[in-house]
């Protein structure tokens, strides 16, 4: 018997597989699978998005340099701490300075001075005039980056070499960061500098000995890393690397030329943009800014480089750093020239380094009560 199609029955199985209708129920099942798939994407885009977006609790991080935000909740802050060392009065101020900057950015790691062992003791006069003793305005200070800016006190003893330039015989102090392996890893950064933006971001980078910006001032003619800014993961192994190397270098051979030594070819490299300015870079004459910008056709904008700085470095050689005061001809005639834009007179390289410099003698007046020597007390 032939089953045909009736008002009161279903299409018959011949029908369902007829050719017209089964290309009709071909289209229609492949027109459902393709809307399925878009809404899974769009579901999926959704989240990604969202993933983007810096929570309440997040570090924020460079744009398209170095790590991505992380979440704060996600990161075991203790591991981690900005490491500052300390040589003498002039440093110690430097360091309070610098400490309370990452205090007031709410940094999220510890903070750790390394400080002359002997300057807690209050041995004034011919103690203190020999460097055995301390200052009672030293040990101001000291408490004060202990109870107001939460930095622990670490007395070392200061590392000093005999070597041919005495501006860096004790900058060997530095590479104690090697040691102290309490911590995962360690950020130092020197003291004669000025803190733009948070840098906790660094701390996630991926896993690396030591990781250090190129010294792009000295590019071409010198390829090298730059030490002013070092993140470290301390290891016995690598502090005994340091001092072996340390023993063995030269007179002419300071901490970044042992770095250097060590990890030039293996070291992960820290941006320089926005992690190693230079105040002289705003003194470079045109054509000059390529080697910081890192190619000759992006337009050196003063503003914006300064904007997007976070880490930002006293280097104006011959005009020695700003604690140590200068003379005024010095000063302006080594201070930034004023440019032509289009028939117009721009100062703003100068009035950017000049308002540097003045911020820096206002806010070591405010936290160490004097701007340029300190008193002898």
């Amino acid at each position: 018997m032939i089953v045909t199609n009736s008002p009161t029955m279903g299409p018959s199985i011949s029908g369902l597989f007829s050719p017209r209708r089964a290309r009709v129920w071909v289209a229609f099942t492949l027109t459902c699978a393709l809307l399925l798939f878009l809404a899974r994407q769009r579901g999926a885009a959704a989240e990604w998005n969202a993933g983007q977006q810096p929570p309440p609790n997040s570090v924020a991080a460079p744009d398209d340099q170095g790590p991505k935000e992380v979440r704060g909740d996600e990161v075991d802050w203790s591991k981690f701490a900005y490491l500052q060392y300390v040589t003498n009065s002039h440093y110690l101020c430097n360091s309070v300075m610098l400490f309370g900057q990452l205090h007031q950015l709410g940094s999220k790691a510890d903070r750790v001075m390394m400080y002359p062992e002997g300057m807690f003791n209050l041995e004034v006069s011919e103690g203190a005039r020999r460097g055995k003793g301390g200052k009672r305005h030293d040990i101001e200070l000291l408490n004060k980056a202990r109870d107001d800016f939460n930095v622990k006190l670490v007395p070392v003893s200061v590392q000093h070499r005999a070597t041919a330039d005495s501006t860096w015989a004790e900058s060997f102090t530095k590479l104690l960061a090697f040691n102290q392996t309490q911590y995962s890893r360690v950020l130092s950064l020197d003291s004669d500098a000025v803190l733009l933006g948070s840098v906790d971001e660094l701390f996630t980078l991926p896993p690396s000995p030591v990781a250090m910006p190129r010294a792009y001032w000295l590019y071409p003619e010198e390829k090298k890393l730059a030490s002013h800014i070092l993140l470290v993961e301390p290891s016995a192994e690598e502090f005994e690397r340091v001092l072996d190397a340390t023993n063995k270098g030269g007179e002419d051979e300071y901490d970044m030329e042992i770095l250097n030594t060590l990890y030039q070819d293996s070291a992960m490299v820290i941006p320089h943009r926005r992690y190693a300015l230079l105040t002289q870079v705003f003194r470079w004459e045109d054509g000059e800014h390529a080697k910081y910008l890192g190619s000759d056709r992006e337009e050196w904008d003063p503003i914006e480089v300064f904007n997007e700085a976070k880490y930002l470095h006293f280097s104006d050689w011959p005009l020695p750093k700003p604690w140590l005061g200068a003379a005024e001809d010095l000063r302006q005639r080594l201070e930034p020239k004023c440019r032509d834009k289009g028939g117009v007179e721009s100062c703003v390289e100068r009035d950017i380094w000049n308002g540097i410099y003045r911020d820096f003698h206002e806010r070591r007046q405010r936290v160490c009560g004097y701007s340029i020597d300190p008193p002898e007390r």
